[in-house]
């Protein structure tokens, strides 16, 4: 036996276990340490400067998944718990613990690693925090599972277990009154519960069925709650009327913000000197939603707003939310219920786009669909830092160019952001 390997760290299989110190945050809101025997170690649920004793659960050649069994010496990142649900194993506050004044900054690096090591992006505009208020008590919109004794309840983390006792604090204030813990209604095994707070303060709650992973799923099975027969919200001065299970932003402030950050980032589309030119001004909001985007797509777009904008979304509860926006004086919307990679080639040919696509991302072909358009700006808004930044490779491939770049803590208590990007052609 040579020396070198008399030295050598005995090498960590499966089921180990031992102490190691989170160095710093990945993506996913998993700490990364190193292992006894040198290879990283993703440790779930630890924070930079913790202590922490874990134990092997995935071994890979250049990397560990470790479980995290308890925390040895917390930390100075680390706090008592914000919410009762995650302190109990539901996977919806995964940043629970994590000092609040230092979530942005762990998240703006989370997404500068992300935009190097994926995008390959060299010249990283100045990345803008926006923090969005409250902290907690700031989703109005929620969907639980329904265990087999008919309880509610936010799932366990990587489980289907659920956590019925309590509710997270995430809620805004009253949304899960008499619908999560001790005494609360029973509903159908199995199910999934959809419940809203919408802006006039009137509750929504309605049984769906379980989504498959990746997936929307907007049909109503039984409707519990419904002072009003749509959703009624407001934002961008203009109320929108949907379904329960139609998409919304779930921070209460995030619709008013994105629109202000898209008038603000495209206000310079309607005074370009070719835009000027044009006999008909259009934009393109893709993954539209219910379309919130519109009315600040059409102003920027054009210099009196008269831009026609296409909004295309697949969700039929989407295209139902049309009355809000047919009120605004001289506003011209057309939707178009299909998806993005369908008909984004059959559009006329945009000044401005705004996407809003799943965590999934919008993928290649939407984007060379899009930039073969040639627009002249484009907001992108991403909810996942490492699909974002493969779209952004894209975008590179086809010309487009970052000009500016923020992240909006939309999500506060988790390891969710979203990423806000202005692009523009790169000549």
């Amino acid at each position: 036996m040579s020396e070198a390997d008399e030295h050598r760290e005995p090498t960590v299989n499966k089921g180990d276990s031992f102490d190691t110190t989170v160095e710093r945050m990945a993506h996913g809101g998993v700490g990364i340490a190193t292992a006894p025997d040198g290879r990283v170690c993703f440790v779930a649920g630890g924070f930079p400067g913790d202590r922490v004793h874990v134990t092997a659960r995935k071994v890979k050649k250049n990397f560990v998944e470790a479980e995290l069994e308890r925390v040895v010496e917390a930390g100075s990142l680390r706090v008592d718990s914000a919410c009762p649900a995650a302190a109990r194993g539901a996977g919806c506050c995964d940043f629970a613990t994590l000092d609040p004044g230092a979530e942005p900054g762990i998240k703006v690096d989370v997404l500068t690693d992300q935009l190097r090591r994926v995008a390959h992006v060299e010249n990283i505009p100045e990345i803008e925090t926006v923090e969005l208020a409250p902290r907690r008590g700031w989703r109005t919109r929620v969907r639980w599972g329904v265990d087999e004794q008919g309880r509610a309840g936010t799932r366990k983390r990587g489980s289907t277990e659920l956590v019925t006792d309590v509710a997270c604090s995430q809620l805004v204030p009253g949304l899960a009154d008499g619908l999560v813990g001790p005494g609360a209604r029973r509903f159908t095994p199995g199910a999934e519960v959809i419940a809203v707070m919408d802006s006039d303060g009137n509750r929504h709650v309605v049984e769906s069925r379980k989504a498959p992973r990746g997936r929307r799923v907007e049909t109503v099975r039984e409707v519990i709650e419904a002072p009003t027969q749509d959703v009624v919200q407001r934002a961008d001065g203009i109320e929108f009327r949907f379904p329960p299970t139609a998409f919304w932003q779930a921070h209460s402030a995030a619709p008013d913000t994105y629109t202000r950050i898209a008038r603000d980032w495209l206000s310079a589309v309607g005074s370009d000197s070719d835009a000027e030119q044009q006999s008909q001004h259009v934009a393109w909001d893709l993954y539209g939603g219910v379309g919130l985007f519109a009315p600040a797509l059409a102003e920027s777009t054009a210099p009196q707003g008269e831009a026609t904008v296409y909004s295309v979304d697949y969700s039929p509860a989407a295209a139902r939310a049309t009355s809000g926006l047919e009120a605004v004086e001289g506003l011209d919307v057309k939707f178009r219920t299909a998806k993005v990679e369908q008909v984004a080639a059959q559009l006329p040919h945009p000044d401005a786009v705004i996407l809003d696509p799943p965590r999934t991302g919008a993928g290649r072909d939407v984007v060379a669909a899009i930039a073969q358009a040639h627009p002249l700006r484009v907001m992108h808004v991403g909810c996942d830092p490492a699909t974002f930044a493969r779209d952004l490779s894209s975008w590179a491939e086809h010309g487009y160019c970052l000009e500016r770049l923020a992240m909006v803590n939309a999500f506060p208590g988790t390891h969710h952001f979203e990423t806000l990007a202005l692009l523009v052609p790169s000549t």
